[in-house]
């Protein structure tokens, strides 16, 4: 896992200078104004990088980039990395080599940015480093925790009621109410009664189908003297005289002579 971990580069500030700092005889806490600033030991570009968990503070060459001491920091705040009590542009590092050897060693930004993102980059990379932490905690405690088992055992079944199941309401679902004429209707309300359709009226084929019962036949006496009547009714009228008259305007003359006291009329027509 060792090998498999890559570097990244956390924070990069190309001017950086080294002091060589007096042992602290106290535990009052270091102070920039012991050193002598104006007179910086070293001068080069600082990188702070980390691999894994572990943060590396870099201090190297500018043109080149060789490297001339390295600190790695396992906490922070930590004694690998302390600020003075006087500003907050100087840092205290413990710097390490190869062989076990450390040193502490006096660092100063002439940009009080320069110190500002030096400080908060160190300070994401153990935040994360913190969150890692409690996350990997908490899986292994889960993994500790007995598995709780939903599955089904041998021979083991389950019964499903579907005649119980519930509406979107939440209530009941109501079964509905098949009327005649295969027409579903709706349940009725509560306290109601349920509504019979109407009965269609009768097709015109059902009267067309209708049979009407043939009349009552009378008396044979009866129905001869009828026959009789009807043969005799035509021959007696045909038998009566008709009066036909050869003048035309004869009924005109009679009606105006029946006319009693009647004024003569002057006029030019004719009097017939």
């Amino acid at each position: 896992a060792a090998e498999l971990e890559y570097e990244s580069v956390l924070c990069v500030k190309p001017d950086v200078n080294v002091y060589r700092i007096p042992p602290r005889t106290s535990n009052r806490g270091y102070r920039a104004s012991d050193w002598k600033l104006d007179h910086p030991d070293w001068t080069g570009r600082l990188r702070v990088t980390s691999k894994g968990k572990t943060a590396y503070i870099k201090l190297e060459d500018k043109v080149s980039g060789e490297l001339f001491a390295q600190a790695p920091i396992d906490q922070y705040p930590g004694i690998a990395v302390e600020t003075v009590a006087d500003s907050s542009r100087y840092f205290v590092i413990r710097i390490q080599d190869g062989t076990g050897r450390s040193a502490f060693i006096g660092i100063g930004f002439t940009d009080r940015g320069d110190a500002f993102d030096f400080n908060v980059s160190l300070q994401d990379h153990f935040k994360w480093v913190k969150q890692e932490t409690e996350i990997s905690k908490e899986s292994q405690e889960a993994d500790t925790r007995p598995k709780l088992d939903l599955g089904f055992k041998e021979g083991q079944t389950i019964k499903l009621n579907i005649g119980n199941m519930t509406s979107k309401k939440g209530g009941a679902a109501k079964p509905r109410v098949s009327g005649s004429g295969g027409l579903s209707l709706l349940p009725p309300p509560p306290g109601g009664k349920i509504a019979v359709p109407p009965i269609p009226p009768p097709s015109s084929a059902a009267i067309a189908n209708h049979v009407t019962p043939p009349p009552v036949q009378k008396s044979s006496n009866a129905s001869n003297a009828d026959i009789l009547l009807d043969l005799d009714a035509p021959a007696a009228a045909s038998k009566a005289p008709v009066s036909a008259t050869t003048d035309l305007w004869g009924d005109f003359s009679t009606a105006s002579s029946a006319v009693p006291n009647q004024a003569p009329q002057q006029s030019n027509w004719v009097q017939f």
